[in-house]
């Protein structure tokens, strides 16, 4: 089968295009012909990773979709022809995190991803797509689209009529984006560009706050609410936006902090943290039953994924390189032929 490998090589060098012999499916397994993945900024930080951090070639990414091709043994839950999604941490079904669940995680330094023709999962691992949903709609939940879900209505509870901050255009900012107004939320959004801030109101962002321009940004998004605060932050930047994140918030806000766009080590304030009664949550994508809810609120809502662009498998680098440069809007998806 045709693939791509991240390889012991500097930047996007690491990636190469491979051939691998087709998986074999074994008792309780499934094997899955995939047709799309999505990109994460993750898989940018594997790959930059790979030279000094891989023992052996891996394939990349972790968000695919595809049909079932064969079952294994004893496999119930699925048939040749059912249309389905890889959950990015293939044994986390249910319940809470664990070391073993992050050593699977798919198209990590651990453990092969989707970006190749043909994948081997065990049945519970799969997730169905929405129903008319493209292959390439699909490929865009299991990372993005699921850590949304889980930051705005897993580990807190997003109400109509509050107000969430989001910082801005990536895969995640924007499926919460679409989720909250969806669940009848006022959205501040930030980004520096005008074009995206331009888009972002389109899609219902109230307000877009250019973070270069108000340093502050957290503060002017404070004075937008009337100086009571946002209910719900959703962090994607980690340790550079941790303190305005922080500053935008009412008293007893929750913060869901998910992200290390900005680095995930550094000085950040804690005062507001405990001076305001705030909680902060971890959110790491999620499980699949934690995607199981979010597929039915998508098919619900009739939900549908912003798509940024689309590249050909031969052209998997310039994805990557894409992703990397910061211009895109939305989901970077490569469709497998």
């Amino acid at each position: 089968m045709k693939t791509w490998e991240l390889q012991a090589k500097p930047g996007f060098d690491a990636l190469v295009r491979a051939d691998r012999p087709s998986p074999s499916v074994g008792a309780g397994e499934v094997k899955v012909r995939v047709r799309a993945v999505s990109l994460n900024y993750r898989d940018v930080l594997v790959a930059k990773g790979a030279e000094k951090g891989l023992k052996a070639p891996r394939v990349p990414v972790s968000d695919g979709a595809g049909e079932v091709v064969e079952v294994g043994p004893g496999v119930q839950r699925w048939k040749v022809g059912d249309r389905v999604m890889a959950s990015f941490f293939p044994h986390w079904v249910e319940g809470e995190l664990s070391d073993a669940h992050h050593a699977s995680a798919l198209g990590g330094m651990g453990a092969d991803g989707m970006l190749r023709e043909e994948v081997v999962l065990p049945e519970h691992s799969w997730v169905r797509i929405p129903a008319g949903y493209s292959f390439e709609e699909a490929a865009s939940l299991p990372c993005a689209g699921l850590t949304a879900w889980q930051a705005l209505f897993e580990v807190t509870s997003l109400e109509p009529g509050q107000t969430v901050l989001l910082q801005g255009s990536g895969g995640v900012s924007v499926f919460a984006l679409q989720l909250a107004k969806a669940a009848g939320a006022r959205v501040l959004m930030t980004s520096s560009s005008a074009d995206k801030a331009k888009r972002l109101r389109e899609l219902g962002a109230e307000d877009v706050i250019d973070y270069r321009a108000e340093p502050r940004w957290g503060e002017r998004a404070k004075a937008l609410t009337g100086g009571r605060g946002v209910d719900l932050v959703v962090d994607v930047g980690g340790q550079a936006t941790f303190d305005q994140s922080c500053a935008a918030l009412r008293y007893g806000g929750t913060m869901s902090l998910l992200g290390v766009l900005t680095g995930g080590r550094g000085e950040v304030d804690l005062r507001a943290v405990f001076q305001r009664r705030l909680t902060v949550r971890g959110v790491y994508v999620g499980s699949v039953s934690m995607f199981e809810r979010f597929v039915a609120a998508l098919e619900q809502t009739g939900i549908r994924p912003i798509i940024d662009r689309v590249f050909d498998f031969d052209d998997a680098r310039a994805a990557w390189e894409h992703l990397a440069s910061a211009q895109h809007l939305g989901k970077v998806v490569v469709k497998v032929p």
